[in-house]
């Protein structure tokens, strides 16, 4: 799993001219699934995104979880994460999930990010086109990938 994972005051996404997901405070993560993630990539990834203490404290130091301030999340699917661009002038899609595979492990993701975690969550769309708009806050962007750890 590739996640671009980015500190935000405001987010949101909108289909269709329709806001289908947005939060304040909290964590932008554009998500993409790879064809040989598994579950342990999905629970490492959870366990990650909720416990990084890149929120600051009093003297702007990173200190706090998205966890320990009680933030929002919102996930949006983004396969592109997996483009290969190493021939040619088009992006190849290959090491990227089938869309029935990465909307089980992207469900899964979702529902363990909102058990026991004291967090709004909030999410985009598998296969629409949605546009993106997000203040970040730093700016602080981490990229994670599952088969780094």
């Amino acid at each position: 799993m590739r996640a671009v994972i980015q500190r935000v005051d405001e987010a949101r996404v909108i289909v269709d001219s329709e806001v289908i997901g947005s939060i304040n405070k909290g964590l932008l993560v554009l998500l993409a699934i790879g064809n040989f993630d598994l579950l342990e990539d999905v629970n490492w990834l959870v366990r990650k995104i909720i416990n990084l203490r890149i929120f600051p404290n009093e003297k702007n130091f990173p200190h706090y979880s998205l966890k320990e301030i009680s933030g929002s999340i919102l996930v949006v699917p983004q396969f592109t994460l997996y483009a290969d661009l190493s021939q040619g002038r088009r992006p190849s899609y290959f090491e990227a999930a089938k869309p029935d595979q990465a909307r089980k492990m992207f469900d899964e993701l979702i529902m363990l990010l909102k058990i026991n975690n004291n967090i709004v969550v909030q999410t985009g769309r598998f296969q629409a086109h949605m546009k993106v708009y997000s203040c970040n806050d730093g700016p602080v962007t981490f990229l994670l990938d599952s088969k780094d750890r």
